[in-house]
């Protein structure tokens, strides 16, 4: 079944690039695509869509527009998710966006546009309430604050910290089996262990993954 979304980005170029590209998906339906935040509410407003995909910088100030925006349609429309692009790893960015709950969200690299199954992938994911990371975002989460002195993730194994970059990226444990040529088996168990030394034994399996990485983002006091 096709999700059906908004797109918003101030670059008409960009705008009728990615709708070609969505078009051509066939696993989306493309209601509107629109340049700034308030007309997005509006759209949000007049097609209540599965999905929101919006960049990050637009006007007036160029800055978080796209996360304000994506924060007061998760508010307002909680059945509706939201996909943030960005042009560069922003790790402040995206800690901003995820830091009051990760439910319905995604924060993905602009590149990841021109991989349209990537892409249909994170727009689903989100419409069904889950969550979708940029695995090269999820790299400069943890590489700003793998050096911290008594992290959280210094109780984990090699392997287990190469199992939460998989998941925390949105891998199921099947592909993060597949990447790491491991046993789904074996993958289920460094899971339960990551959870465990983080402390996300009770939390809801749709968040678990990017929740895992929130957590130690949180134990070591957020954003820079």
């Amino acid at each position: 079944m096709a999700v059906r979304v908004v797109f918003c980005d101030d670059n008409y170029l960009v705008r009728e690039g990615v709708a070609g590209l969505l078009a051509e998906a066939g696993e989306v339906d493309l209601l509107e695509a629109v340049a700034d935040p308030e007309a997005l509410h509006k759209a949000v407003v007049l097609h209540r869509p599965d999905a929101v995909l919006t960049d990050i910088r637009m006007p007036p100030t160029f800055t978080t527009e796209g996360i304000d925006a994506a924060k007061r349609i998760r508010a307002e429309f909680p059945e509706t998710g939201v996909v943030v692009l960005s042009q560069y790893v922003e790790e402040d960015y995206a800690f901003e966006l995820l830091s009051d709950g990760v439910e319905g969200l995604g924060y993905l690299l602009k590149e990841r546009v021109t991989e349209v199954d990537e892409l249909v992938r994170a727009l689903h994911d989100v419409a069904r309430g889950g969550s979708a990371l940029d695995p090269k975002v999820v790299e400069g989460l943890l590489a700003r604050k793998g050096s911290t002195a008594g992290s959280t993730l210094s109780g984990l194994t090699e392997r287990e910290l190469e199992v939460l970059r998989e998941l925390a990226t949105g891998r199921s444990n099947a592909a993060t089996a597949k990447a790491l040529f491991m046993s789904e088996r074996a993958v289920e168990k460094h899971v339960g262990s990551v959870f465990q030394k983080l402390g996300l034994v009770n939390e809801s399996d749709v968040n678990r993954r990017v929740m895992a990485v929130l957590a130690y983002l949180e134990s070591t006091g957020g954003g820079a």
